[in-house]
Parts: C-alpha cells; structure tokens; sequence
C-alpha cells in the first residue's frame, strides 16, 4: 500500500472511533467507557488526573501519561501530536494554567469535532485544537517549549519527518516527551501488511533503535528511549474490540516478544 493509502486508511478508523462508529479504544485500551479509567490508571495517570478532565476525552488512546514525563510548566506552550479527543491536552492545560496554552494537532476531522466540543464542556479556555498532520505541523518556527505525544508516531508514515517538524517548531533548549510503541525485532511479512496491525499501532511501528537514532539525526540532544515493558495491545486477554481484531487477524505469536511500550526523551 502506498503511503497516501495507509494515512487514508488510519484516518477514516479513528474518525470512526471518534463518532462511536467503530467499536473499541485504538491501540492498547482494555475497554471503552469505565474501563478506559481502569487502563488510564494501569499506564499511569492518577485519580486526580482522570476527575480534572471531561470524561468524554478519555477514549483509552494510550500507552503511557506523556504529561508525567514531561515535567510541564505553569506558563509553557504545549504541542500534543495527534491530541486525538484532547485527554492529555487538557491534563496539560491544567498544568501550564491559564499563562500557558497547549495546541493539539490531528488529522481525523472528527475527532477535532469531539475534542473541540469536551473542551467547551469542560470550559478549557487555554487549549485549541488544529486538523493537520504530524508530518507537517500547522505551526510556526520556534513557537512552543513541549511537544507531547502518545501511541501516535508509530502510525506515522514517515516518522523521521514527523521529528524534523518537531525539532522546527520547538524553542531552542525546548523539550519532547512521548509514549509510543517499538519493537524488539523485526516483525514479519504477514504483520507488517495487516491493516489491522497496522491500525493497531503495530505493523507501522519500528525498532526501538531505529525510533532513537530517527530522533538523533532530526539534530536532537539527551535522547533517551526507555523500553517499558511489553505492549498490551498484544495481550491475549485484551477486552478492546482493536486489539481482538488485531489478535484474529494475526498470529499472537508473531508478536511474542517484540512489541514494547516505551518512553522517549529528547532535547532541542
């Protein structure tokens, strides 16, 4: 499938999800509704956390809590790729306070839709939420101090241009902070062509020292990638209709031991 295919491909599954059209969370959530808490909670983010954002913005899109990481600020500017329903833009928001802004950047025109209206429902008045894509960021030069992402770049289809546009529009001695999916080793044939792999953050992913050096050659400093611990949207037991689909339409044991959830840290 050519690239142009692939971005179409993800784009009209997410944008499902967003309107309820396609069952299940995206890549790693346990279960849509209460159970998307429960993951929230298993990858990371705390009670307090859950209760300070609309409910409606936590879709279970996730591999780890990017904000944590990032060690945010009251005052900064934030970028979110792929923000998706805004679950860790508006946790963001409650951290740079009304002196900071965060902006969230994705491609699926309904999930902008959704995100757009928890913010308003919420009455999150220091985020805003712009349709464009990660490859080439709706941004200018030097205009933000964090870029946060979760269980997004892996879907990307050119993800050394996704961290040279992160590297652009980040301030110098500005910093990244990203949950994502790598591998182990090299996944097979049959995988790397499944849709629903793909779908599922996993055919498009890539070696954990591949996603490292892609972020060293994009001119970045104190990069750091740490593997956390395998996927769960790899476990057999999974209750999200995705990651069902994805272990019906391939073999679980092509997947044994080579999809990671990891943490990535960078410095412009």
């Amino acid at each position: 499938m050519t690239k142009s295919h692939m971005k179409s491909i993800v784009r009209e599954a997410y944008g499902k999800i967003a309107t309820g059209e396609r069952g299940g969370c995206g890549c790693s959530c346990d279960s849509c509704g209460p159970g998307a808490s429960e993951f929230a909670r298993s990858i990371g983010y705390t009670d307090e956390e859950l209760k300070a954002i609309p409910a409606e913005a936590n879709l279970g899109l996730s591999c780890g809590n990017p904000t944590a990481l990032a060690g945010l600020q009251e005052g900064e500017i934030v970028l979110d790729l792929g923000s998706g329903a805004g679950f860790d833009c508006f946790l963001a928001a409650s951290r740079v306070g009304p002196r900071g802004r965060v902006i969230g950047v994705d491609m699926t025109p309904e999930m902008i839709e959704k995100a757009r209206a928890n913010a308003q429902r919420g009455g999150i008045a220091n985020v805003e939420f712009r349709l464009g894509e990660i490859e080439d960021l709706p941004l200018e030069d030097e205009s933000v101090d964090v870029v946060i992402s979760n269980c997004v770049i892996n879907l990307s289809v050119d993800k050394q241009r996704v961290f040279r546009e992160i590297h652009r529009v980040l301030k110098k001695g500005g910093r990244v902070a990203v949950s994502d999916i790598a591998l182990l080793r090299e996944l097979p044939p049959e995988v790397r062509t499944s849709i629903e792999a793909y779908i599922g953050c996993v055919a498009g992913a890539v070696l954990v020292d591949e996603y490292k050096a892609a972020i060293v050659e994009a001119g970045f400093q104190g990069v750091d990638v740490t593997v956390k611990g395998s996927s769960s949207c790899i476990d057999p037991d999974t209750n999200d209709p995705m990651g069902r689909a994805l272990l019906e339409n391939v073999d679980p044991a092509l997947l044994r031991n080579a999809v990671v959830s990891v943490y990535v840290e960078a410095r412009k």
